[in-house]
């Protein structure tokens, strides 16, 4: 008899780089990795990770306000939906 076994497995690729870094900040990361009791390595890829993403929603902010910039809002396409976007007051006495 075989049993049909499942298993989901995250497989991952890690790299190892070097980064120079001043010994205060150094200091300040240490200081930080030990109370949140993770490592440098831990740190350093979450911090990666938020200014990635930092970075990415500064650009869809700056792609938004340009496409409006492009295409200003016209007051006449926005005035119907001015009239018809009263949901009701939630807090009304029923």
């Amino acid at each position: 008899m075989w049993l049909d076994i499942h298993m989901n497995i995250e497989v991952f690729m890690l790299k190892t780089i070097q980064i120079t870094l001043p010994e205060d900040l150094l200091t300040k990361i240490d200081r930080t990795v030990a109370e949140l009791d993770t490592n440098r390595s831990g740190f350093a890829r979450q911090a990666f990770e938020d200014a990635l993403f930092r970075l990415w929603v500064e650009k869809m902010e700056r792609q938004h306000a340009e496409a409006y910039a492009r295409r200003p809002e016209d007051p006449e396409e926005t005035a119907l939906w001015e009239s018809i976007e009263d949901w009701g007051d939630p807090y009304a006495a029923r």
